[in-house]
């Protein structure tokens, strides 16, 4: 009598709401099982250089390439702007002073040797286009205003050219940093297409049907800025020592054009 009075008075109710609510987490579990040992199947994706470039696809890799020959053109502008830079900061240097005290000294001919002498200069490429045009006319007599007018259109060219020198190859420095990043940008694009299109295939959302093009877009993106920062940073700084190079052109046109001013005083 007791023990049916028990079984009564128990809320049967609550027995079947908690048995409902385990067995739907373990249909739950089931799933994520299935799933992980699904995913677990997948091949593993390396992210090795020769692992990541074996699971891109063609266009990724025709990205690739073309982000790798612009690194390559960029590197060999860089290593070469800054030899020449560093030349002609050198020999200008060792120049200026040496062929201002042949000017003083009234020896052209000695001041346009020491010109001829450093080559990579570019002070000494603008002073011995203007020293010569400035022979041209004779060194007997008296200077003219016809032969000054003649030396200063002489160092106007010669500052045009040496300015086109100066910056050789940095407008495919520039173009290189501006585009380098939507180049990988648009291997991005491909990489996530192929992502969603394993999924499509494979009738799979476990993180090795995607595993591939993710690493793709990743990779494409990542290299696209490596290429492009270091030939922003650098076509910067490049520019402004052309800039600075300009400046002291002009100062040393300015300073040879009084000269022969003076030499037309005498």
């Amino acid at each position: 009598m007791k023990l049916s009075i028990l079984i009564c008075d128990y809320p049967l109710e609550e027995d079947l709401v908690i048995l409902a609510h385990l067995v739907q987490t373990a249909h739950v579990s089931t799933a994520s099982l299935a799933m992980y040992f699904q995913d677990a199947g997948a091949p593993a994706v390396g992210f090795s250089p020769m692992q990541l470039w074996s699971n891109m696809g063609w266009l990724a890799k025709v990205v690739v390439i073309i982000l790798f020959i612009m690194s390559i053109y960029s590197l060999a502008v860089i290593i070469d702007r800054a030899l020449y830079f560093n030349a002609a900061r050198s020999q200008s240097r060792e120049f200026a002073p040496k062929v201002a005290g042949a000017l003083k000294e009234g020896r052209l001919d000695e001041a346009i040797k020491v010109a001829d002498r450093s080559k990579k200069s570019h002070l000494a490429e603008v002073v011995t286009a203007g020293l010569q045009e400035f022979r041209s006319f004779g060194s007997g007599g008296s200077v003219t205003e016809e032969q000054i007018e003649s030396s200063k259109r002489a160092l106007e060219r010669s500052e045009s050219i040496v300015h086109a020198k100066l910056k050789k190859g940095l407008s495919g420095l520039a173009t290189i940093g501006s585009t380098a990043p939507f180049i990988g940008l648009f291997g991005t694009v491909t990489g996530i297409l192929n992502a969603f299109q394993a999924i499509a295939t494979q009738k799979s959302s476990g993180i090795g049907a995607v595993a591939g093009g993710i690493s793709e877009a990743l990779v494409t993106t990542a290299f696209g800025l490596l290429v492009a920062i270091p030939a922003v940073m650098l076509f910067n700084y490049f520019t402004n020592k052309v800039e600075a190079f300009d400046v002291e052109m002009d100062n040393s046109s300015s300073e040879l054009v009084d000269y022969f001013i003076k030499q037309g005083h005498r």
